[in-house]
């Protein structure tokens, strides 16, 4: 054991750790700053003959490293004399004993590895680059102390989190035992199995793997195993030892046999041959086939392609000095260092820093702040659903009350006053329906201080629930009438029918009489109706989540649902027919229907007519067309005149060549200083799939179309390209961002595109003049839908005082050729960013956590790479990307202990799933912190 002694500033404490057998000294030592000097101490007791080296030590919180091993220097010496004279002449003999005990040490193993050297230089050449590796081994059996190897142990998990590997240890092999039992046959579990049943079923490959190194240590050829077998596999993979999972981890090295279709057999033979003596060498195409191995378990073809470059890239960085193999110890070095490099490369890829933030100092705060968080949060739903329900209840009152005085109540009772205050409800209920859809009238109120008091961002959400209030209205009205009005009419007596006689014209009507009618058929004719539109309205409908056969599957998306909707417009007909022959009222002023529905429907119509004018003015030329991956396209076109938005707004687009009557909504990724419009397309639908097809059938393969060949912007010269319309822009809650000192935007997939927009917009009114200026060029790649980016003259771009001072942006995406999407924003923002205003985390969630077995070669990959180029091998920007999903939890404590009192806008666009968690824990945190989370979904 050594003793250290600190000589800088900072918390001091104890720690001991292993040397070789031959230089072992009492155990103990303290640590404190950072990077220090620290000696052997004592010297005064140990003067009879022990030597002195000098130790670097690199410390952090958790971890020391061993930086370097040498014989104290004069200088050191010299510092020490001060202190000690009566040991300078021990000093001074001990540098160079140290120094011929070191070569000793290092020497004997290395002159062994040189014994077939014919020559005195290449045995001194190989000594001296056996030594460095045996210091290079000393440095890391440092390193292994107990905290440092403990974080290293997140690296390499065999039994992912998804299988619980904090749970209780026999509750997990219960769960294994019966999946034994069900898999196995005359009680035996095939090597095929084996991955199913330790619940690895998504990594067969892998786990057989796994399997082949356990079947190796025993020595086993066999392809089945046994329940006993099985557990004592399972005893190895699930042990929490940082040794015992490196070494399982390493012996699957020498399984490479597994049946691959990338994997050449025989040369999987000859490798298990080379190191059949088991002398823990690996060589280049070792590392390259497990990376090749770990890139087939994470689905990462790219990655396939380029193992050999990144073979290189490991053995440049673990063997320097050229030997051709790298060792068992060198790899856990790696593992042990991926932090450091995690570290460095972190900056460039524009995270923050603040991760490893003490979290657990957010306090709950009292319930009177909860309270108040919740009325803060909820007061302008709150006052306009109240409102709203007073409104009907004030109108069914009304009417209530009206028809209580009226003669026809002794011929009906209750029931007419029932259905005739469910009427008055109906008559308001399908006037209000309409705004919410009126979306230029919501676009230009969202920019006036009506949007202190409207949450306009729940129009769809309210348009949904007054649709309900109409169905429950409709069931009132038309169910009393029919089931007790018309029965009481009918079977009335002669005196009661007195009262209501001059309506039906002195005769008694019969039941079908009243049902053939003009209010009666206008009645169910609107009932019928509605009950289509509602009923392709839902969202197992809209979504397409029933399976029904043909034809009947075309009752199902978007395209029913929308053709479906027009039917309202004779609904809206039948009810003002309805309204004008209602029975019991004669003037035309008591017929109030048309009152209350009459400017809605006009502004509706206002609003329809709108469109089609605009999107003739707006009909626009198609300047590129890119073929990205995972289905999605993306469309440069040219900006009209006139053509104002704002970032986080969407378009309608009309493809004449498909549909005359389709308008589909996409979210704009172009900036507002951009002088093109852009969007992307994900080809997900029909019509989505049929545009896509129309934009590229002429051009067979090629990745672009209606290249625009300019020299200036409007030069540009499409041939053979649809006719498109555009109609907006249109309001969303992204556009809301300026309102807010912080932005947490999260995208899955797709959902993307409206945080690009605000990116950009940023980026364009934070950094420099002379960076906008250089930015005018445009790009020339052909894949690239930056190829228009920023062109023109700088001067359009309209710089405005931004009240966002960080934005953290999160992408989570299922597929790695979706990092091809935004490359050129990522790089972008990544370069230019100087004020570290946006944070952006890009999550790929096919690949397995960070810390699974199957991801721990590609995740040292990533973290080598990066450190040395600056660019991740995934997205293949400076952007680094993380695995598996994002802990949603503690983003949202980290982005509240970052910024303390401020207001932070959530907006997210993905599924509704995510929705309700990022919901209730913008509520959540904002109850335990004083940062107030306010959460916005886009909706279409």
């Amino acid at each position: 054991m050594i003793r250290t002694t600190s000589f800088g500033s900072g918390s001091r404490y104890s720690r001991s750790f292993d040397l070789p057998e031959d230089a072992r000294e009492p155990p103990h030592y303290g640590v404190g700053g950072a990077m220090l000097p620290v000696y052997l101490n004592d010297l005064r007791r140990n003067i009879s003959g022990e030597e002195m080296v000098e130790v670097t030590l690199e410390l952090d919180d958790n971890a020391v490293v061993l930086c370097s091993f040498t014989p104290a220097t004069a200088n050191h010496n010299a510092a020490v004399e001060n202190d000690q004279p009566a040991s300078s002449d021990f000093l001074r003999r001990s540098t160079s004993a140290a120094s011929r005990k070191l070569r000793r040490m290092f020497s004997r193993r290395g002159t062994r590895s040189a014994r077939t050297s014919t020559s005195d230089a290449e045995d001194q050449h190989q000594a001296a680059v056996m030594t460095v590796r045996e210091m290079m081994k000393l440095k890391t059996k440092m390193m292994r102390n107990k905290s440092c190897a403990q974080r290293a142990l997140g690296g390499l998990r065999f039994i992912s989190k998804s299988t619980g590997e904090e749970s209780n240890p026999d509750e997990l092999w219960k769960q294994v035992e019966a999946r034994f039992d069900a898999l196995a046959k005359d009680g035996l579990l095939s090597r095929q199995d084996f991955g199913e049943c330790i619940g690895m079923g998504d990594s067969k490959e892998f786990a057989v793997g796994v399997f082949d190194a356990l079947a190796r240590r025993r020595r086993q050829k066999t392809g089945k195993i046994t329940k006993a077998e099985l557990h004592e596999f399972w005893l190895q993979i699930s042990d929490h030892s940082f040794d015992a999972r490196l070494q399982i981890f390493f012996d699957m090295i020498y399984s490479l046999k597994i049946e691959l279709s990338f994997i050449n057999i025989e040369l999987s033979v000859n490798l298990y041959r080379a190191d059949s003596n088991g002398d823990g060498k690996i060589t280049r195409d070792e590392v390259r086939e497990l990376i090749m191995l770990s890139a087939s378990a994470n689905k990462l073809s790219n990655l396939k392609e380029r193992a050999e470059e990144y073979a290189s890239l490991i053995m440049e960085e673990l063997d320097p000095e050229c030997l051709g193999y790298i060792e068992l110890w060198q790899l856990e070095t790696l593992l042990l260092q991926r932090n450091n490099y995690m570290d460095h490369s972190r900056p460039l890829s524009t995270t923050s820093v603040g991760w490893s933030q003490n979290l657990s100092s957010l306090k709950p705060r009292n319930i009177l702040n909860k309270i108040g968080s919740l009325l803060l949060d909820n007061w302008q739903r709150g006052w306009l659903i109240l409102l709203w329900v007073l409104a009907m209840a004030g109108l069914f009152t009304w009417k209530f009350l009206q028809y209580r005085q009226k003669t026809a109540f002794h011929v009906m009772g209750y029931c007419l006053t029932t259905a005739k205050g469910a009427a008055e409800t109906l008559k308001l209920n399908m006037a209000l329906i309409l705004l919410p859809v009126c979306r230029n009238i919501l676009t230009w109120l969202r920019s006036t201080r009506a949007r202190l008091l409207i949450p306009f961002d729940d129009n769809i959400n309210f348009h949904k629930v007054i649709a309900y209030a109409i169905a429950i209205g409709v069931i009132i009205h038309g169910g009393t009438h029919l089931t007790c009005d018309f029965p009481r009419i009918v079977r009335s007596s002669p005196e009661k029918f007195l009262h209501i006689a001059s309506d039906f014209d002195g005769k008694k009507p019969t039941f079908s009489s009243l049902l053939s009618g003009v209010v009666g058929t206008t009645g169910i004719a609107m009932v019928v109706l509605m009950i289509i539109v509602f009923t392709l309205a839902t969202r197992s409908f809209r979504r397409k989540g029933l399976k029904l056969p043909p034809p009947l599957n075309r009752l199902t998306g978007f395209n029913a649902f929308w053709y479906s909707h027009h039917l309202l417009g004779l609904v809206y007909i039948l009810l003002l027919i309805h309204g004008s022959f209602l029975f019991l009222i004669h003037k035309w002023y008591q017929k109030t229907t048309w009152m209350y529905i009459s400017v809605p429907l006009l502004l509706y119509i206002a609003e329809r007519t709108l469109r089609t004018c605009r999107s003739e003015h707006f009909a626009v030329r198609i300047l590129k067309v890119s073929v990205l991956p995972g289905g999605v396209f993306s469309l440069v076109m040219a900006k009209p005149n006139g053509f104002k938005y704002k970032s986080g707004q969407y378009i309608f687009l009309q493809c004449p060549t498909i549909s005359s009557f389709e308008w589909h909504p996409f979210s704009l990724t172009s900036a507002p200083g951009d002088n093109y419009l852009s969007v992307h397309i994900r080809a997900v639908g029909d019509w989505t799939q049929e545009f896509k097809r129309v934009l590229t059938e002429d051009n067979g393969s090629t990745c672009v179309i209606g290249r625009a060949k300019f020299g200036a912007l409007g030069n540009v010269h499409p041939t053979g390209l649809p006719k498109l319309l555009v109609d907006g822009p249109y309001g969303a809650p992204a556009q809301d961002y300026q309102n807010y000192d912080v932005l947490l935007l999260v995208g899955l997939g797709i959902g993307a595109t409206p945080f690009i927009s605000i990116l950009k917009d940023l980026l364009n009114n934070t950094r420099p003049e002379n960076q906008m200026d250089s930015s005018t060029e445009a790009s020339t790649s052909d894949n690239s839908w930056n190829s228009f980016a920023s062109s023109g003259d700088s001067s359009n771009i309209r710089r405005i005082s931004q009240r966002t001072r960080s934005a953290h942006f999160y992408w989570v995406t299922r597929e790695p050729g979706s990092f091809e999407w935004f490359k050129e924003v990522m790089n972008e923002v990544a370069e230019l960013d100087d004020k570290g205003q946006i944070e952006m985390h890009n999550y790929l969630t096919s690949v397995y956590e960070e810390g699974d077995a199957r991801s721990t070669l590609i995740t040292m990959v990533q973290a080598l790479n990066h450190a040395k180029h600056g660019v991740d091998i995934l997205s293949g920007t400076r952007v680094r990307t993380h695995f598996a999903r994002p802990n949603w939890k503690e983003v949202f404590n980290k982005v509240a202990k970052k910024h303390p009192c401020k207001r932070v806008g959530v907006f997210y666009c993905g599924t509704p799933i995510l929705a309700k968690e990022l919901k209730k824990l913008s509520r959540e945190v904002s109850y335990k912190t004083s940062t107030r989370f306010d959460f916005h979904k886009e909706y279409f």
